[in-house]
């Protein structure tokens, strides 16, 4: 199962998703990617953020993360 919510935040395309793994949890994973930039440099992908009982958990967190790291960014 994956599950994808796409939103925008300060020049950003967010993609927060989620898989269950074999265990029944989610793991929360993210793309991100510039909107001024077509290229692959503008592109970031990161995987298992963490583990999360729920799907719901997982997203949430991934959303955050990225707003977080886009904002560390400046």
């Amino acid at each position: 199962m994956q599950t994808k919510q796409i939103q925008q935040y300060n020049g950003y395309s967010v993609h927060p998703s989620a898989h269950r793994l074999p265990d029944g949890s989610f793991s929360s994973d993210l793309l991100l990617k510039r909107t001024d930039c077509t290229h692959a440099e503008g592109r970031y992908q990161f995987y298992s953020l963490d583990y999360f009982p729920s799907e719901e958990l997982a997203l949430r967190y991934s959303t955050r993360w990225a707003r977080d790291w886009v904002d560390a960014r400046g």
